[in-house]
């Protein structure tokens, strides 16, 4: 496909298959979305509908409008402090020396939660979590039919399934009996404010340690973001030197 073939033109203005495609582009996260038959053709007409409004104000001298003139103005001062913002951070740059650094520095921030991955059924009173858990444990029900039937809780269609979680994500008393269990096994009533829970542990997830190839990224974002705002305030302050500032 020839990019740069007219699908258009406007005037003396052609668009071609390489102006729809950057317009996509420029759509971000919705770019995908558009990069299809119907989204191109939708694309086209907007950048088509663009050039007859850039050539009727053109043609009308609409850019010598003081109203545009002042518009324009204020884009441009906002442009150059961008500008010179990227231009006062843009040499900012950390080493592979001052990243295993901060790594072997900061050993707690690169190990792994233990997690637990468990499912349980909520009712509420103790006798009906025992005569279940009897039930569960002779066969007559399954675990996860139990919870379909019995549990007040919104994973019950899900067969009372919470998925993966660490730590600090339930409350105390589930989260002790959880992280005391191996995996397979099933709790006994365990009472929290919401009711009594028989807890199945499904699976556990060790806390392991997160290697310096694996958290480099991470740790590259952290510095460059730490030492881009040091830079911007460094020309901060010398700027308030050179410009005196009066409140």
């Amino acid at each position: 496909m020839q990019t740069n073939r007219p699908l258009a033109v406007v005037g003396t203005t052609a668009i071609t298959e390489a102006d729809v495609t950057e317009a996509i582009l420029n759509l971000g996260a919705n770019a995908a979305a558009y990069n299809t038959p119907e989204g191109r053709a939708a694309i086209l007409n907007q950048l088509i509908e663009q050039a007859l409004f850039l050539t009727d104000a053109r043609k009308n001298m609409l850019e010598y409008d003081p109203l545009f003139k002042e518009q324009l103005a204020k884009i441009k001062d906002e442009l150059l402090v961008q500008f010179a913002i990227s231009k006062a951070i843009d040499k900012v740059n950390v080493t592979d020396a001052e990243m295993k650094a901060y790594f072997t520095e900061h050993p707690e921030q690169f190990a792994s939660q233990e997690t637990v991955t468990a499912s349980h059924i909520l009712v509420g009173d103790e006798a009906t979590a025992e005569s279940l858990l009897e039930r569960i444990r002779s066969g007559e029900i399954a675990f996860e039919d139990a919870a379909r039937q019995y549990s007040t809780c919104p994973s019950a269609p899900n067969g009372g399934s919470l998925g993966e979680f660490a730590r600090g994500q339930m409350v105390p008393e589930f989260e002790n009996a959880a992280f005391s269990m191996e995996a397979g096994a099933l709790s006994e009533p365990v009472r929290t404010q919401f009711g009594y829970h028989i807890i199945r542990v499904d699976a556990r997830g060790s806390a392991d340690a997160v290697t310096f190839e694996e958290a480099k990224d991470a740790i590259r974002d952290l510095l460059l973001n730490e030492k881009r705002k040091a830079a911007y305030q460094s020309k901060v302050n010398q700027m308030k030197i050179m410009y005196p500032v009066q409140r």
